[in-house]
């Protein structure tokens, strides 16, 4: 076997480090992009009320709709992102689009930071939105690459970890500089830390190797065996997936171009499942309590600081269910870990509706609906939020993985922005019926799971290709197979 020690041909670090080590590096490197894609998104809801400051005070004196113009910017940026970082991908490789993607992440959190104005602050955060889109396609497909069938889950999972904890600590570091600051223009320093992980993914892209997956695809099959080597430690698992790879590689190779990939049926169907999985994950309405959580308690009463402080609840238990949903994802089935999450989530809108619904104002009524939420968030981000960014990583051919990969997730991204958009309208609407209509959305959800989504788990990327080939062509009439 390769000295460890020695460099990679792809120009990755010289770092003597075991293959545990070397794994943790290179997912750490990696999710930086998801941390900054939390970070983002959860830090947006500490700065807006003093971006509607007057400019005379330090703020961009946002209305009502411009604030929804400069959250929503990065919603749509994100999903233009997704989908052109996906072609990236392909073509380039993981790696450098990570670190192009790293670079905008940078001048993006740069650029709201001293954005004189609504405009430029709009078009830096749909640049930072492309940033995030990207590595939200990208990130999740370079680890499953790198990791072998064994370790894809966690690994893979450990990208949901980095969201949530960037969520986190958005919020703590809102509360923190709205409790010790009192510069009305502590939102520019809340924004700047934004291009902390953008710096660090970019370093990070220098010291770790390349996907031997893309590698193989491009005929580089010496430097993808090096990698391999530094990745695996049993020769024969190196043999064996090498030999799956480059066979993957000759039936692509041999197989119609990427273009006319693209249009064969059991490929459409593919990219419908992924696209139909973004509303699962979505439609579960996991946004509108994570933006909206202090309008739904100060409902019952509760007051707008407890309110607020609630948001921080909500952090804490993704990120503690994000560690069980790693732990339970290693033991468990795509298909039982979605099922069973969703179950439980329509249990808990349904309790919520009837709670708000049934219950006088008051400080037990406060507690059983912050109840729901967290029992809801928790079985979100434990069962559904990780295994729909695991399953984005595993579920899309070799020859087409980024474009179909950048595809759905772009798709997910309109759909966040949807929930986001029409929640508020909707529960003026119609009340606490919301969560009742969130309920059966989220039946229709788990009728779609239970029939269409095969299981995954334990298998190697080839040997899932090669399923999905069975499952989707156009003779294929089986079940969905379980485990």
């Amino acid at each position: 076997m390769q000295n460890p020690t020695q460099p990679p041909s792809d120009g990755g670090g010289a770092l003597s480090l075991s293959v545990q080590q070397r794994f943790f590096f290179v997912v750490l490197v990696a999710t930086m992009g998801a941390l900054a894609l939390g970070y983002d998104t959860g830090i947006i809801s500490g700065a807006l009320p003093y971006m509607t400051l007057p400019t005379s005070q330090g703020g961009l004196n946002l209305t009502p709709f411009t604030e929804g113009l400069v959250t929503s910017a990065l919603t749509f940026g994100s999903a233009i992102g997704a989908f052109v970082s996906g072609y990236v991908s392909d073509r380039f490789g993981r790696r450098i689009t990570l670190r192009s993607l790293a670079v905008l992440f940078v001048a993006g959190a740069l650029g709201t930071t001293i954005a004189p104005n609504l405009e430029i602050m709009v078009v830096m955060r749909f640049i930072l939105g492309f940033a995030v889109g990207g590595g939200s396609s990208t990130v999740p497909v370079f680890i499953a690459e790198i990791a072998g069938p064994k370790r894809r889950a966690p690994l893979v999972s450990r990208n949901e970890l980095m969201i949530v904890s960037g969520q986190l600590l958005a919020y703590i570091v809102s509360a923190a500089m709205s409790l010790l600051l009192k510069d009305s223009g502590m939102w520019r320093y809340m924004l700047s830390l934004a291009m902390i992980p953008g710096v660090l993914l970019f370093i990070g892209t220098f010291f770790v190797p390349a996907s031997p997956h893309w590698m193989v695809a491009e005929g580089r099959f010496n430097e993808a065996l090096r990698i391999m080597r530094k990745l695996r430690e049993n020769p024969r698992e190196i043999k064996k997936e090498m030999a799956e790879m480059r066979q993957n590689a000759r039936e692509a190779r041999q197989g119609p171009p990427a273009r006319e990939l693209l249009k064969e049926r059991w490929i459409v169907r593919l990219l419908l499942l992924g696209c139909g999985m973004g509303i699962v994950a979505q439609f579960t309405g996991v946004n509108a309590f994570m933006y909206y959580t202090p309008i739904i308690l100060k409902s019952t009463g509760l007051g707008t600081s407890a309110s607020i402080a609630a948001t921080i609840g909500n952090g804490l238990v993704s990120v503690i269910a994000t560690f069980a949903g790693i732990k339970a994802i290693s033991h468990f089935g795509r298909r039982p870990m979605l099922l069973t999450g969703l179950s439980v989530v329509i249990a808990m809108q349904l309790a919520l509706g009837a709670v708000l619904m049934l219950m006088p104002q008051s400080l037990a009524q406060s507690l059983l609906a912050l109840g729901c939420i967290l029992v809801f968030l928790f079985f979100m981000q434990m069962c559904i939020s990780p295994v729909y960014w695991l399953l984005m990583s595993e579920l899309f051919p070799m020859k087409v993985r980024g474009v179909l990969t950048g595809s759905a997730v772009a798709f997910q991204w309109m759909c966040n922005a949807t929930v986001a958009l029409v929640f508020p309208p909707l529960l003026s609407l119609v009340g606490n019926n919301a969560f009742f209509i969130f309920a059966a959305v989220n039946v229709a959800s788990l009728a779609f799971v239970a029939v269409m989504l095969p299981e995954t788990r334990g298998k190697s990327l080839e040997e899932i290709e090669t399923l999905m080939r069975e499952r989707f062509a156009e003779n294929a009439t089986e079940a969905p197979t379980t485990t």
